[in-house]
């Protein structure tokens, strides 16, 4: 993302994963872990909502960690349809946030990851923030968002996203009462609105 991204690999569930790290200039008011999205097509740290997503992290004072899935750039593994990825998820949360403030953020397929991640640590981790970006509940089944979490809970779709339809992120968050940020005429990759983007996501960290 910037000269100061520091890159170093962990011992993960499926082998080495490789991380990207960026530090705000301050102390770190906590640690962000931001998932990419689908292995398989073409998702990666380097993704460019996941880029946006770390930098509205790091410029709200937090310590943006990005990584690659098993069988994505240097990790190791296969693909797993969402399960050995969740274990992944975890696995950077333990060794680059055993303590202390989080926030889960994630995009397409790694917004449905993300969602079982806050599933499984609710009650044991202080989750400061939830981002789920292009959440992708049309082609997998995204854990619901625990009702303290809601506050806390940033849900931004593309009214035109043609990836994964905005009517069926709607029937994953209406049983919930889970209000969805929807920006007008935006796709899936929020091409040409990455600053709105940006935006939208600082003035949530920051509330």
């Amino acid at each position: 993302m910037n000269a100061q991204t520091e890159f170093l690999s962990i011992a993960g569930p499926a082998g080495r994963l490789e991380l990207a790290i960026d530090r705000p200039v301050a102390e770190a008011q906590g640690v962000a872990v931001i998932a990419h999205p689908h292995p398989l097509h073409g998702g990666t740290l380097t993704n460019k909502v996941v880029q946006t997503l770390a930098r509205a992290c790091v410029q709200s004072g937090w310590t943006a960690v990005r990584f690659n899935f098993r069988g994505v750039g240097q990790s190791e593994g296969a693909y797993d349809e969402g399960r050995g990825e969740l274990d992944d998820l975890l696995a950077v949360i333990e060794t680059q946030a055993p303590g202390g403030p989080l926030c889960l953020a994630g995009f397409s397929f790694g917004s449905f990851v993300t969602s079982h991640a806050a599933a499984r640590l609710h009650g044991a981790r202080d989750i400061r923030h939830l981002v789920l970006i292009g959440t992708a509940a049309s082609r997998f089944e995204v854990a619901p968002v625990a009702t303290e979490l809601h506050e806390r809970t940033l849900v931004v779709h593309g009214e035109q996203d043609d990836t994964v339809p905005l009517s069926s992120v709607m029937d994953w968050a209406r049983p919930q009462s889970l209000p969805v940020l929807v920006v007008p005429g935006g796709g899936h990759f929020f091409h040409g609105q990455l600053p709105l983007l940006r935006t939208l996501v600082l003035r949530h960290l920051r509330a």
